[in-house]
């Protein structure tokens, strides 16, 4: 044959011709390579006995796994090396005195705070001999309940107090009296409790345009939301993928709940960082953090620290691109966000309507004004409700199973949650989220025209987080409190936000707010080196500690005053 008449067959044919010769070679040299480093490894240990062999055989092994183990842990090896060094450095006992004797006064300062707030009171430590009367009873409430310095019924505080109207409370308190003893754990005995709670999660499902195979539970606020969800796909993705370490990614302005979930049940949370204009999620970081281990994406809509609400649509996305759930925190705004478009205010999709959206937590108890202890948890579908429920069926006293981490619940609590819904109403909502986010414009308009201040992002709802590139920003936050104002903190930049509620919608109440911002603002920017309070010290101290176990524990000493009792 000549080369005038080789066909296409042929080429074929020595193309595999030659690639059946150079697959020979490679085996060979793998054959090759094999017989070296089996004759290295028999003369290296052809000397020793059999149980040496055996021996160094098993250490090898537990040497590997142990580096294995070390390497691939949660956290990353610098993370892990930081903590080592400042665990050794708070041993030196010159370190140690001056971590234990700052610690010890800024307890105190919490306690001393606690002291001043209730300095007019007698606390009982011991039952009464004798039951106190209705009258002392109610007296005594009422006195406690005034304790405290902020005018929060005028409008003086952020967030916290959602909605104030003596006639409602009045309603919810007649209908939580009427419910008071009830439980939906028997739902044979209270199946009229079973079936408000229901039509509760209907109806919040219905707003997030929630299909017939939406379903949820009522949980006892916005935290077990989080944590339900993140059990219920933790067990998810064990059951369906055999996932054992799920990692969730989740942006830094993201609630610490899915973290207080994380360290509930074994799992981590991947923080991802933010757009540094917009403050919210870095989508291609996003992506690019997505594992095997991958269990959960989520997105705040809007988020707690700043206002501003993440992509969803593009997370959504992101869901169905790599078949992750995709969970959606409206906790804070849900109940404004879901009455916006109807109020006449454009928002992009962020719930059910988008398909990657798999489940959506809401907080009943903030903008839908019901009494604190009730929140709404909604999955696309079942298959991870049923992952949520906890069952046991090998309990003598019978079969167990319970919805959220609560066995009894309170009846009281879903009752004035579902009379709230009912004395609202469609248009009760739409108007009320019409006359906030006019109030929330107006403060940020105003707020945007004030020099040596700036607003993070573009809030979407009804937060409005304020930074300062001129000088520290607490010490406005300190100078409004002295004015009565209560205002959030923020970290990681320093911050204050202002979370507008229905009491800021009071005639007056925005405009002073601004009038004493503008005031207080003058009189920092005039002198800008009067020296900082203690509290203001401490923010600022703990938001540059690179240390954060220290900052853990000031934390555990704040909440410690909580329970104070005097000695």
């Amino acid at each position: 044959m000549n080369t005038s008449t080789i066909t296409s067959n042929d080429l074929s044919n020595c193309d595999v011709f030659l690639h059946i010769q150079e697959l020979k070679k490679k085996m060979d040299y793998i054959k090759n390579g094999l017989f070296v480093t089996k004759n290295t490894i028999n003369n290296m240990f052809g000397h020793c006995e059999s149980w040496q062999v055996a021996s160094i055989t098993a250490t090898s092994v537990l040497t590997s796994i142990w580096i294995w183990n070390f390497i691939i842990q949660d956290e990353s090896l610098y993370e892990r090396s930081k903590k080592f060094i400042f665990t050794q450095v708070k041993k030196i006992p010159k370190i140690a005195k001056r971590i234990h004797d700052e610690t010890k006064q800024i307890s105190e300062a919490f306690e001393n705070d606690m002291m001043e707030n209730t300095k007019n009171e007698k606390y009982i430590v011991k039952l009464p001999g004798k039951g106190l009367s209705r009258e002392d009873l109610i007296e005594t409430v009422n006195r406690y309940l005034n304790l405290g310095k902020y005018k929060w019924k005028e409008g003086y505080i952020s967030g916290a107090v959602y909605y104030y109207d003596e006639k409602l409370i009045e309603l919810l308190t007649e209908v939580y009296g009427l419910a008071s003893y009830t439980n939906p754990l028997h739902s044979d005995i209270f199946p009229g409790i079973c079936k408000m709670e229901a039509e509760v999660v209907r109806i919040v499902s219905d707003l997030f345009h929630g299909g017939p195979n939406v379903c949820g539970t009522m949980t006892s606020g916005g935290t077990e939301s989080i944590i339900m969800a993140c059990k219920a796909y933790r067990d998810y993705s064990r059951n369906k993928w055999g996932i054992r370490n799920g990692v969730i990614l989740a942006p830094k302005s993201a609630h610490p709940a899915f973290d207080k979930a994380a360290s509930y049940f074994g799992l981590r949370v991947h923080h991802i960082d933010l757009d540094p204009d917009y403050f919210t999620v870095d989508l291609k970081k996003m992506e690019k953090a997505i594992s095997k281990n991958t269990i959960l994406l989520v997105g705040s809509f809007p988020n707690f620290p700043y206002g501003t609400s993440d992509d969803i649509e593009a997370i959504s996305n992101l869901g169905l691109k790599y078949k992750i759930p995709v969970h959606v925190d409206c906790c804070l705004g849900g109940f404004i966000a879901a009455f916006m478009p109807l109020a006449g205010y454009h928002l992009p999709s962020f719930d059910f309507i988008l398909p990657g959206v798999t489940s959506i937590s809401a907080d009943t108890h903030k903008y839908g004004y019901s009494p604190k202890g009730s929140s709404v948890i909604l999955y696309s579908d079942k298959k991870f409700r049923h992952n949520q429920y906890y069952v046991c069926t090998e309990w003598p006293g019978g079969h167990y199973g319970s919805p959220t981490i609560s066995g009894s619940r309170s009846g009281g609590i879903i009752a004035a949650c579902w009379a709230t819904l009912m004395h609202f109403g469609l248009e009760g909502y739409i108007s009320s989220t019409k006359e906030i986010i006019k109030t929330k414009m107006f403060v940020e308009n105003e707020l945007r025209k004030i020099k040596d201040i700036f607003i993070f992002g573009n809030p979407t709802t009804s937060v409005i987080a304020i930074g300062s590139k001129s000088f520290n920003i607490y010490r406005l936050s300190d100078a409004m409190n002295s004015r009565g104002w209560n205002l959030n903190m923020l970290q990681f930049p320093i911050g204050i936000h202002i979370c507008i509620t229905h009491l800021h919608t009071k005639p007056g109440v925005a405009s002073l707010f601004i009038e004493d911002f503008k005031k207080e603002l003058h009189e920092i920017i005039n002198n800008p080196h009067v020296e900082q309070s203690r509290k203001i010290a401490m923010y600022g101290m703990s938001a540059t500690l690179p240390d954060r176990t220290i900052v853990g524990d000031i934390t555990r000493y704040f909440i410690d005053a909580m329970y104070y009792i005097p000695s």
